[in-house]
């Protein structure tokens, strides 16, 4: 059992997400996985320029470290996403990992993954990047097991009882891909995006052939 964190702060070893997100993986050590922890803002990835070539091909021509970090999700049994709010969004450099996601989604590469996020706030708006990050992780196919979120206005104490719930967090993440767990409010949204993207990829099967080559075979499959 494969457990990755990706730190989407910039701030290096003073993050306040990062503490969160390394609370999650020693939830989930504990609990038996194997857990990795990545720091976004250390790695060159640069922008999508919506070139299509993965639709096409499967493979991103930028020569930079998204390939590397791609490869770890894809062997990952479960994701940890966290991120600050910067002005009601999540930071410029998990934004970046996003956006270069976009085969992911319409493949639905994340499916039988099980996934949670962190988010930080110095003021408000904690909880909302937070779901947004479990958004991304369901669009991508994922089931997601939670969230916390903390905002520093509220002081040490607060954030120390936060970094608890983030451990508590971790060992339900474990404990999720160990019994296979189902979460059935969440097939429906996971049934609407395969059909959607199914049905986009094959209206473009002229073009995007490692897509459609890759829908076919879930279809034999």
């Amino acid at each position: 059992m494969k457990i990755l964190g990706i730190n989407g702060s910039p701030r290096g070893q003073e993050s306040m997400t990062g503490r969160l997100v390394d609370a999650v993986l020693c939830g989930a050590r504990e609990a038996g996985a194997e857990i990795e922890f990545i720091d976004a803002a250390a790695l060159r990835i640069r922008p999508c320029s919506a070139c299509t070539l993965c639709y096409q091909t499967g493979e991103c021509p930028k020569q930079d470290d998204f390939a590397a970090l791609y490869e770890k999700m894809l062997e990952a049994d479960g994701i940890v996403f966290g991120s600050p709010n910067y002005i009601d969004n999540v930071s410029a450099q998990m934004k970046a990992v996003f956006d270069r996601m976009a085969d992911a989604v319409h493949c639905q590469f994340f499916a039988g993954k099980y996934g949670c996020a962190v988010a930080t706030a110095g003021g408000a708006g904690a909880d909302d990047i937070a779901t947004y990050l479990n958004h991304v992780l369901q669009i991508l196919g994922a089931d997601t097991v939670g969230a916390v979120a903390a905002v520093m206005v509220a002081g040490p104490e607060a954030f120390a009882a936060t970094e608890k719930e983030a451990f508590a967090l971790g060992k339900n993440l474990a404990a999720a891909i160990t019994d296979c767990r189902t979460y059935p409010e969440q097939e429906a949204l996971h049934a609407e995006m395969a059909a959607g993207m199914k049905a986009l990829v094959f209206a473009n099967k002229d073009v995007w052939k490692h897509q459609y080559d890759h829908w076919v075979a879930q279809d034999r499959n």
